[in-house]
C-alpha cells in the first residue's frame, strides 16, 4: 500500500487498438501497463473495430492489475479513476468506459471521462512538468491531425484546424501498404526513409498556404499511389527508399510550417506535439529546427508517451481533479465524436 498528499490515479484508454492503463500521482508516472492488438490487425492492412473491442475485452482485467502492481499499489490506494470517453472507435470506448464505470462504483470513487485528444496533450506534464499557459498542441496520429490553442488543459482547450481527409498517421499506413511495408506503416516508413533522399521526388504539399490551420494529406497519399503505379507499369524498380523519405518529408513540412504559424499568428511561443506520429524522428528534429529558428520553445513527449497509452489519460484525471473539476456521472456515455469542451 502507498500513500502520499496528492491523489493516485488510474486512467483506461480503449481508443482504438491499445489497451492501456496508467497510474499517476500528481505529474508523476508510477505505471503504464499496454496490451496492443496490432499484430491482430496486421494481416488486414488496418484497424478492425471489431477486433479491437474483443481484444479491449480480453486484456481490461490482466492490464489493469499489472498497472496496480507495477505501481506497487492495490485497488484501494486510487483515488480517482479516469477514461478516454471519446473520441475513438465506438465499440472500443465501450469497454473501457463500462470497465472505469464498473471499478469506480464497486470501490465508491469519482470517475472522469476525458477527451482523448486532450490526454495527448496533458501526457506531457509527467515529463516536462506543468504546461505553460497558453501553449498551442499539434496533435498527429492515425485518427487526428490537429492543432489545438491550450489556455487551460482542464477546462479551455480550443481546435484551431484539423485534417479535411486523411490524418497524417493514416497516410502513413496508406503510403506503406503501396510500397509493401506492412503495418502499421509510421515505423517502418521512418526507418526506410533514413536510407532515402528526401528530396529525390517533388510531392505536393496539399493546403500548405492557404490561409487555414486544417491540413489535407488525401492528395499526397494519390499523388504517391500514382507515382509507384507509373514505375511499376514501365517497368522500373521502384526506389523505396527514395519514396518513403521524399513522402515523409512532404508530411512533416507541412505539419511543422502549420504548426509555427500557428503559434506566430497567436503570440504563443510553447509548442507541444504529441499523438502517435510525434515519435517520427523526422518530425521531432525538423519541428526543433524550426522552433529555433522562430524563437519557440519545444515540448515533446519520449515516443513511448506519445503513443495511445493509459498514462496520459490518468494524466488528465489528476489535473482535473487537483482544479477541483467535478467528476463526471455514472451514465456517462461513450462518444465516438467527443468534442474537445
Amino acid at each position: 500500500m502507498i500513500r502520499d498528499s496528492e491523489p493516485l490515479v488510474l486512467g483506461i484508454e480503449t481508443s482504438c487498438d491499445e489497451t492501456g492503463v496508467g497510474v499517476v500521482r500528481g505529474h508523476t508516472l508510477l505505471a503504464d501497463a499496454i496490451a496492443s492488438s496490432v499484430e491482430e490487425h496486421a494481416r488486414f492492412g488496418g484497424v478492425v473495430p471489431e477486433v479491437a473491442s474483443r481484444a479491449h475485452l480480453e486484456a481490461m482485467t490482466p492490464t489493469v492489475e499489472r498497472a496496480l502492481a507495477d505501481a506497487g499499489a492495490t485497488f484501494q490506494d486510487v483515488d480517482a479513476f479516469a477514461v478516454t470517453a471519446g473520441p475513438g472507435l465506438p465499440g472500443a470506448l465501450m469497454v473501457g468506459v463500462a470497465a472505469a464505470k464498473a471499478y469506480a462504483l464497486s470501490l465508491g470513487k469519482p470517475l472522469y471521462g476525458v477527451n482523448h485528444l486532450a490526454a495527448h496533450v496533458a501526457v506531457d506534464q509527467l515529463e516536462h512538468g506543468p504546461l505553460p499557459k497558453p501553449c498551442v498542441a499539434m496533435l498527429v496520429s492515425g485518427g487526428h491531425s490537429s492543432l489545438l490553442l491550450v489556455p487551460d488543459i482542464t477546462g479551455d482547450v480550443r481546435s484551431l484546424g484539423s485534417t479535411v481527409d486523411d490524418a497524417a498517421g493514416e497516410a502513413f499506413d496508406k503510403v506503406a501498404r503501396v510500397l509493401d511495408l506492412g503495418f502499421p506503416g509510421g515505423p517502418v516508413i521512418d526507418r526506410r526513409a533514413r536510407e532515402g533522399d528526401p528530396a529525390a521526388i517533388p510531392f505536393p504539399r496539399g493546403k500548405y498556404d492557404d490561409g487555414t490551420y486544417d491540413f489535407s494529406f488525401s492528395g499526397l497519399k494519390t499523388a504517391v499511389a500514382r507515382w509507384v503505379e507509373a514505375k511499376e507499369r514501365a517497368g522500373e524498380p521502384v526506389p523505396v527508399a527514395d519514396v518513403a523519405a521524399s513522402f515523409q518529408e512532404a508530411v512533416v513540412d507541412v505539419l511543422t510550417h502549420k504548426a509555427i504559424k500557428v503559434c506566430h499568428e497567436n503570440d504563443v511561443k510553447d509548442l507541444l506535439i504529441g499523438g502517435g506520429v510525434a515519435a517520427n524522428s523526422r518530425l521531432r528534429a525538423l519541428a526543433q529546427e524550426r522552433c529555433d529558428d522562430a524563437g519557440i520553445r519545444l515540448r515533446v513527449p519520449r515516443p513511448k508517451l506519445c503513443t495511445d497509452n493509459g498514462a496520459m489519460v490518468a494524466a488528465l484525471g489528476s489535473e482535473l481533479l487537483a482544479s477541483g473539476r467535478p467528476p463526471s456521472e455514472l451514465d456517462l456515455p461513450a462518444d465516438s465524436s467527443l468534442p474537445l469542451v
